[in-house]
């Protein structure tokens, strides 16, 4: 079946990306779990801004807390803690993070983190800030060897984030002469005569097309299929996108 543009008509006014959105990283874990071999586990996760931050806040201000009001209350002095002043305070602004990822841990290696998928949100292409941000996210993950993969439905944001994490590596893609605003694209770095390699699977997207499938490094030698059709048109199904 052919890729939806989600962020115009028809499709947006039948349903929201965010919901589109939201749905699909669970699609995606069912369709890798059966081929993960023994010791390997795959967990979705969505962070909406302000929303995630709300809930470490209650986390935070959990049972310790309550327990310092109690103490506080029963009239046992307590003696309020002094810093010393600020040498500057600015105005700061922190761009909100918004992902819609997959993690893929090992768990024989206490749960060390091998592989992320990483689905592009309207929220990463907004700004210059949000872009840096998002970039620089992939780049930390490459750095600690794990493997990366992006997805980019976005149409109405022309910018391509695969390409500024090439920029930042001091490189360039020659399939990105032009750009395309939509594309899937895995990466892997790798050592090989000791020098530090970075693989790129590189698929540009179209609408009306359908998706590809890409490789998904667990290890140095092991490897798994995303198929990415098969996820998108399920989550379609569900959420009844025509």
């Amino acid at each position: 079946m052919p890729l939806r543009d989600h962020f115009h008509p028809p499709i947006s006014k039948r349903s929201s990306w965010e919901g589109f959105h939201g749905g699909w990283p669970m699609r995606i874990v069912e369709e890798l779990l059966p081929s993960f071999p023994a010791g390997f586990v795959a967990e979705p996760r969505v962070h909406l801004g302000n929303y995630y931050e709300i809930d470490v806040s209650a986390f935070e201000h959990g049972p310790d807390h309550a327990q310092f009001l109690t103490t506080a209350e029963s009239g046992v002095a307590v003696s309020p803690e002094t810093s010393p002043a600020p040498t500057l305070t600015i105005d700061a602004e922190f761009p909100e993070q918004y992902a819609y990822e997959i993690l893929i841990f090992d768990v024989a290696c206490e749960r060390r983190l091998v592989a992320a998928i990483e689905i592009v949100s309207l929220a990463n292409k907004d700004r210059p800030e949000s872009r840096q941000l998002f970039v620089a996210k992939c780049f930390n993950l490459l750095q600690q060897d794990v493997c990366l993969s992006m997805v980019d439905l976005v149409t109405t944001r022309h910018f391509n984030l695969y390409a500024e994490l090439l920029a930042l590596l001091g490189h360039a893609d020659p399939a990105l002469d032009p750009a395309p605003a939509i594309y899937a694209v895995t990466c892997r770095k790798r050592s090989e005569s000791r020098r530090t390699k970075l693989d790129n699977w590189f698929r540009p997207l179209a609408i009306g097309r359908s998706l590809p499938t890409l490789p998904v490094w667990l290890s140095a030698t092991q490897t798994v299929s995303l198929d990415l059709e098969a996820s998108y048109e399920e989550t379609c199904r569900v959420l009844r996108i025509p």
